[in-house]
């Protein structure tokens, strides 16, 4: 289990004060020539920029509607130091959109310059705004995008603006940590005590200012009044506002390394979720609500589940087919998911809510994710099948929150059948995938059932182990000293089958099988390749094909890799340290059986030796058994893990275990002419 630190803050608890009244600096809209002197950096500069300072607030405002609006202001200073830093130049700005009441958020006071220094003198160059352009991403938010002028190895970028927001659940987030380093990040947040937010804090580094006090304000709220003569009323709203202040000095960037699900699970940030609000001589709001009012308005949502508990009559007909011949409920259900996966077109992932009826996804025959495992919902139901949604974050999405019904955490849906006492969980929207098989992405914890009960259920990567099995056998070569032939076999693990079928599915078996071919190059040659249980996709695949080693048989000297194209080649694990887990996508167990004749004409000069190590007391091992007779060597590699995942505290014993079988699967065979 991924035990990350995350830290879960209510709005009541106060931060402890602190007297540090650190700044960042430098000023802002001022660039001397010293700036741009990289020499003062304590941090690493290979990643092409590093960010001098980053600094974010957000505070409420009364408004002339009778509410609040939150003011969120943002300025930074970039230094590019090569074109490996170029991505920092083109800046985005995300907005939310309601659709219900078409407003907007507002983008307002953008400044944006970079200076270069020209001959020792610091030259501005200013952006144009016509150079703003707006992008849709989705229904509910755009995106203002822009590109610095002037860019070049050396510049110095800033930019600061202003979003002026009626969404007070969209409370700006901050990420004090990324893919570039970071001199100065902080963040300020001024909350009155009428509004109140779960704050969401997680990361492995340490605040260098964590501060929080109290300061009195009045807030001005202008609406209209109750009469109908249309005047404006304007209300006066006491508070006693705390004001806490979040700073990371000198914060290294955060690289993506092999197996990692999401650098957002990691990096440190801060995040808000509105809970409630509780005016002077008002009665408490629930706002963030409970996971079984989430459950209830998603079950009511004409996007979601509002269609689950209908007739639709529109599905009679077909189901009838559909259902032909079965004899139990579980054999209904497995036909059901064949015919949804086997005839509905998934576009990909989208998110949790519908893209258009049910009705539509099924005559049209395609639709996203949701749409399909809905409709699978549907489907199971009309056939009095009990079905619910579940909703989960896939692993690249990052992980969810237990405790708190985050609604926007989520990006999937799946669907979950219960026969004869049995759960069973579906994924119709892979072809590829077997019943109550979930694609590997999926498995990444809490997810949560949508119905009356909403009860979590948690899809672990340790809780799955990918188990691959290699044989090979290699003989002689009539009167050909150093020259083999024989045949390879593998039984491979489940996900690994469904791979291979993905790509059987995608590019074509031919295209799969040139690769291969491919893969064995110099003295390798394969053919005659063929599959076992290639089109049942309810169990791992095997594979099988002749090999031949076309050696150097006038050599007096024979070096043969026993491990041939199936050994570690290189470590997955090449940073000397890592801050955070290593997340495989499930167990794995791989065993390697080889055997070999000894060339006629030789003498075994050299052997490998035996070994035996293992990892943590038991999280994994590592075997490399070899023995030989007067003609025949033979060879039993196995590589064990126990566990996914891996804490930090892990990754050296980790990284040193598979620099050692990438070492022993290098070793060599060799083979002297008598």
């Amino acid at each position: 289990m991924n035990k990350r630190p995350v830290f879960l803050v209510v709005f009541a608890f106060l931060y402890c004060s602190s007297n540090a009244q650190d700044k960042p600096g430098i000023k802002f809209n001022h660039v001397l020539p010293e700036d741009f002197n990289i020499a003062q950096l304590k941090l690493d500069t290979s990643y092409g920029a590093v960010i001098i300072a980053d600094i974010g607030s957000s505070s409420f405002e009364g408004n002339n509607k009778g509410w609040f609006s939150l003011i969120y202001k943002h300025q930074r200073r970039i230094k590019i130091i090569n074109k490996k830093g170029f991505d920092l130049a083109s800046v985005e700005i995300p907005l939310y959109i309601s659709t219900k009441s078409n407003d907007e958020e507002k983008l307002e006071s953008l400044k944006a310059s970079t200076y270069n220094l020209e001959n020792g003198v610091v030259v501005e160059t200013k952006l144009d705004k016509d150079a703003v352009f707006k992008d849709k991403q989705d229904k509910n938010h755009v995106v203002k995008k822009f590109t610095m002028p002037a860019i070049k190895e050396g510049s110095i970028i800033e930019y600061s603006y202003i979003v002026n927001s009626d969404f007070l659940f969209n409370l700006q987030p901050w990420s004090f940590q990324g893919a570039y380093p970071r001199v100065w990040s902080e963040y300020q947040l001024d909350l009155p005590n009428f509004f109140e937010y779960v704050f969401l804090a997680q990361g492995y580094n340490t605040f260098d200012i964590k501060t929080s006090k109290e300061r009195s304000a009045t807030y001005s709220v202008n609406g209209k009044g109750d009469d109908l003569s249309g005047r404006s009323e304007t209300y006066f709203i006491p508070s006693t506002n705390t004001l806490s202040r979040w700073v990371m000095k000198n914060v290294s960037a955060l690289k993506e390394e092999k197996f990692t699900t999401s650098l957002d699970n990691h990096i440190s940030k801060i995040e808000f979720q509105m809970s409630g609000q509780q005016f002077p001589n008002s009665p408490h709001r629930d706002i963030l609500g409970t996971w079984a009012s989430l459950s209830e308005a998603l079950l009511k949502d004409e996007d979601f589940g509002e269609k689950l508990d209908k007739d639709n009559p529109w599905l009679n007909d077909d189901m009838k087919l559909v259902r032909t011949g079965t004899t139990g409920k579980l054999e209904e259900a497995k036909k059901i998911y064949a015919f949804v996966k086997n005839n509905i077109k998934s576009n990909g992932i989208h998110g949790i809510y519908l893209s258009t009826t049910l009705k539509e996804t099924f005559r049209n025959k395609s639709g996203y994710a949701e749409d399909v495992n809905l409709l699978l919902t549907t489907m199971l139901r009309h056939e009095n099948i009990a079905a619910t949604p579940v909703i989960l974050s896939t692993r690249g999405n990052g992980v969810t929150n237990e405790f708190y019904p985050l609604v926007n955490r989520f990006n999937y849906v799946i669907c979950k059948a219960d026969i004869d006492g049995v759960s069973y969980f579906l994924d119709a929207s892979k072809p590829y995938y077997g019943f109550n098989k979930l694609p590997e992405y999926c498995l990444n914890a809490p997810a949560r059932i949508i119905n009356k009960d909403p009860q979590p259920v948690y899809f672990y990567a340790d809780s799955i182990k990918e188990s691959k099995i290699t044989s090979v056998m290699l003989f002689n070569e009539e009167k050909k000293p150093g020259k083999w032939s024989g045949t390879l076999n593998t039984f491979l693990g489940y996900y690994e089958s469904s791979n291979i079928r993905q790509k059987f599915s995608e590019k074509g078996k031919e295209t799969f099988e040139k690769k291969l071919k491919e893969s064995y190059t110099g003295e390798y040659s394969i053919e005659d390749i063929k599959y076992d249980e290639e089109n049942n996709d309810e169990v791992p695949m095997k594979m099988s094909h002749s090999i031949t080693i076309d050696g150097d048989d006038k050599s007096n000297v024979i070096y043969f890799n026993p491990m041939l194209k199936e050994g570690y080649k290189d470590n997955f694990f090449t940073a000397a340290e890592r801050r955070y887990p290593v997340e495989m996508p499930y167990q794995m167990d791989e065993t390697y059986n080889f055997q070999i004749e000894i060339p006629e004409g030789y003498v075994v000069d050299e052997i490998p030796k035996s070994a035996k190590v293992s990892l943590n007391d038991g999280e994994g091992y590592f075997e490399y058994l070899i023995s030989k007779s007067d003609d025949i060597i033979m060879l039993r590699t196995r590589v064990k893990l126990e566990k996914a995942t891996f804490l930090p505290e892990d990754y050296e014993t980790l990284r040193n275990f598979f620099d050692y079988i990438v070492k022993k699967h290098a070793e060599q065979i060799v083979f002297k002419k008598k």
